[in-house]
């Protein structure tokens, strides 16, 4: 399994830090959306919108399309798959230390019941 590069998993973070732009992710997973459509239920201007999905295409999250007059934004998820991929290093360990964990207690609670 190929590991992502590190230059493109802290674009992918750093892009994710940002509670806005997470906001902006989860609407463009239900479809492609204007600017506008996207600065709608946020508290933030149109331009502050732009600056976040500048961030979000530098890091290969958002692509720029366009139809006519509009110009849908729509989620490039491979980023994220690379994110996914990095964590399952991690998921496995602590799934092994849970295991570990587990083992060790079922012993004890063994050892307890055959000292009364």
């Amino acid at each position: 399994m190929r590991m992502p590069g590190t230059a493109q998993l802290d674009r992918t973070f750093a892009a994710l830090a940002n509670p806005t732009r997470r906001a902006i992710l989860t609407r463009l997973a239900q479809g492609a959306a204007s600017v506008m459509e996207l600065a709608e239920p946020l508290t933030i201007s149109q331009p502050a919108v732009s600056k976040h999905l500048k961030v979000l295409a530098e890091a290969g999250l958002v692509a720029r399309g366009r139809q006519a007059q509009w110009r849908p934004r729509s989620l490039r998820a491979e980023p994220l798959k690379e994110v996914s991929v990095w964590l399952d290093g991690y998921r496995r360990f602590w799934e092994g230390s849970l295991d570990r964990l587990d083992n060790y207690l079922r012993a004890i609670q063994e050892e307890e019941r055959q000292s009364g």
